[in-house]
């Protein structure tokens, strides 16, 4: 039987599932690869595409974000912008390879930390949100939370809110639902990732910018940072 490789020398796909996009990456570095998804695009479709885009590219195991809850590399729930059919889904059967799956806020989240208590919200479509204690990660659904007037975090800080009440408005809230936030979980700093922190002019107190980037690093970690628990 062959021996299995160092776990520093595996090569790791990482996949983040979006709205609009699917993107890819291995760890071994170069250009990331992607393909528009949309809600036309199911699980198996998912696949099929990031074979695809993955001509050429070894790999020996694949991390994947996805856009929803997921507990123990187990899908919860269908997606909210992409096709149904995502629950029950065997990814290790239909990759060929070990499949890591978590939520995608958590896995930007995972390659944005250095250490201590970190909050991370990922403002795009909707609101994500991830909290890292001393190498501990957790998903959270703060997204749909009651924030103001009877209505989510999620209602005003993502980017229906954005398009709807302008950017000043939409800024406002986001530098509100921080302070809240920050108060009641007391994170050492907060990491703001997400498409729509560039639109972000200037960042509440506490706060660095993340980058979509970091998903692929935070993939990568799943297998390769043994300190982590996820």
């Amino acid at each position: 039987m062959a021996r299995r490789p160092p776990r520093t020398k595996l090569v790791i796909l990482s996949i983040d599932i979006g709205g609009s996009h699917v993107k890819i990456l291995p760890s071994t570095g170069g250009e990331e690869r992607k393909a528009e998804s949309g809600p036309a695009m199911t699980a198996a479709g998912m696949v099929e595409t990031v074979l695809a885009l993955a001509q050429g590219w070894h790999f020996d195991a694949v991390a994947m974000g996805y856009p929803g809850p997921v507990i123990h590399d187990r899908i919860l729930a269908e997606p909210h912008n992409l096709a149904p059919g995502w629950v029950g889904m065997d990814f290790a059967e239909a990759f060929g390879k070990p499949v890591r799956v978590v939520n995608d806020a958590l896995m930007q989240a995972i390659g944005s930390y250095d250490g201590g208590r970190m909050l991370f919200l990922g403002l795009g479509t909707g609101l994500g949100a991830a909290m890292i204690v001393n190498n501990v990660a957790q998903p959270m659904e703060l997204a749909h939370l009651p924030y103001r007037k009877g209505r989510s975090y999620e209602n005003y800080l993502g980017e229906a809110s954005l398009e709807k009440r302008g950017h000043a408005k939409w800024q406002r809230h986001v530098f509100k639902a921080v302070g809240l936030l920050t108060a009641a979980l007391e994170p050492d700093y907060v990491v703001i990732g997400g498409g729509n922190v560039r639109a972000l002019t200037e960042l509440p107190p506490n706060c660095r910018r993340g980058d979509n980037a970091n998903a692929f690093k935070g993939g990568f970690a799943l297998y390769l940072n043994t300190a982590l628990q996820v």
